[in-house]
């Protein structure tokens, strides 16, 4: 991606995550934002975005993160996961895990996490990985990585829930130290 594709990436990230009533949209109760008001709205507040960055952003190569998902026909977008609005609640159906999952953390959390175990923080829920490299880069954002490994298939057996989004991110509402491991 180019620069301008990751200023562009970070700003959909922050609007469709997290605050898009900083340029005066609302999203419906799943995440989903027209494309055109988006561009409208943006350009009123000062940022300039097309449809066609957009696409590339969303489709193109560079974009292994698949942070976004555009509607069937593609006049809408939304984020996939990662939301802090609270008028935002993805429906998902509830799915079978792989039998572990990991989670990626800095050193200076671990204490804490493995008392009280993985909670969603400012997000709806936990975000899991089904590998370990996604997991530890995640972790590098924060500090020194920590690795943590999930037994998801005890977690499910166990009656907790899991789901997918759309781009193979694993999500949960709460993991209970009992099912961490380094």
């Amino acid at each position: 991606m180019t620069d301008s594709h990751v200023q562009t990436s970070k700003f959909l990230s922050y609007i469709l995550r997290h605050e898009p009533h900083a340029i005066g949209l609302c999203l419906d109760d799943q995440g989903w934002a027209p494309i055109d008001l988006l561009i409208e709205k943006a350009r009123i507040a000062g940022h300039a975005l097309d449809i066609a960055v957009i696409h590339e952003v969303v489709t193109g190569t560079g974009n292994e993160k698949k942070r976004f998902a555009l509607s069937a026909d593609g006049t809408h977008i939304r984020a996939v996961q990662g939301h802090s609005t609270t008028s935002v609640s993805i429906v998902r159906e509830a799915r079978q895990p792989p039998d572990t999952l990991y989670h990626g953390t800095a050193r200076h959390f671990l204490a804490a996490i493995l008392v009280e175990g993985l909670r969603p923080g400012q997000r709806h829920q936990v975000h899991l990985s089904a590998n370990e490299t996604t997991a530890l880069e995640v972790g590098r954002r924060h500090g020194e990585p920590v690795l943590l490994r999930i037994d998801a298939r005890k977690m499910h057996v166990e009656g907790l829930c899991f789901f997918q989004a759309e781009n193979g991110v694993w999500l949960t509402e709460h993991v209970p130290a009992i099912f961490l491991a380094q």
